[in-house]
């Protein structure tokens, strides 16, 4: 069956798959980031996971819902941590220095993963949107990796703004 399910599978979802792979595996290496693709990758990515919930339960208010409330506890958590050492943000290159971290693969495959045997759940047993654990679980789940998504994003941009703020104070004294 499980032959049966990837062959049947549209080839997009192949490319999409080896794209997100690339671009999680660059990041598993120390590097610089710019400020757009930090700011384009979580959108990006938080696009997928509202795409997710709204294709397997359109635009249902609890699924919406669910996905609101886990994408705001995982920011808030996030931000709570402190940045990894050795994290920099140059102010004329709008550039950041970066370790390399596999959170960005890991929470990628995450998204699309969980929008395949969704996907594929659903195809199969079109009943389960109508299981209330189903419905409730998994718009939270794409909500938890959009949430750890934003969080990282908004930790370098509180950076960007920090280093920017101190930037004018030294010049202004």
């Amino acid at each position: 069956m499980l032959l049966q399910i990837i062959l049947h599978t549209p080839k997009w979802v192949f490319a999409v798959f080896v794209l997100l792979v690339w671009l999680g595996c660059k990041q598993l290496m120390s590097g610089s980031v710019s400020l757009a693709k930090v700011t384009v990758v979580p959108i990006a990515m938080t696009g997928l996971s509202l795409a997710g919930v709204i294709s397997a339960f359109g635009d249902s208010p609890g699924a919406l819902l669910g996905w609101a409330v886990a994408a705001t506890a995982l920011v808030l958590m996030v931000l709570q941590r402190s940045l990894p050492a050795g994290t920099r943000y140059d102010r004329a290159a709008r550039e950041f220095q970066v370790a390399g971290s596999a959170v960005p693969l890991v929470l990628m495959m995450g998204i699309f993963f969980t929008k395949y045997v969704v996907g594929v759940a659903l195809a199969m047993h079109p009943e389960l949107r109508q299981q209330a654990s189903f419905a409730v679980a998994v718009p939270m789940l794409y909500g938890a990796f959009s949430g750890i998504f934003a969080a990282r994003a908004v930790r370098l941009w509180k950076l960007a703004i920090r280093t920017d703020a101190m930037a004018v104070a030294a010049r202004a004294a």
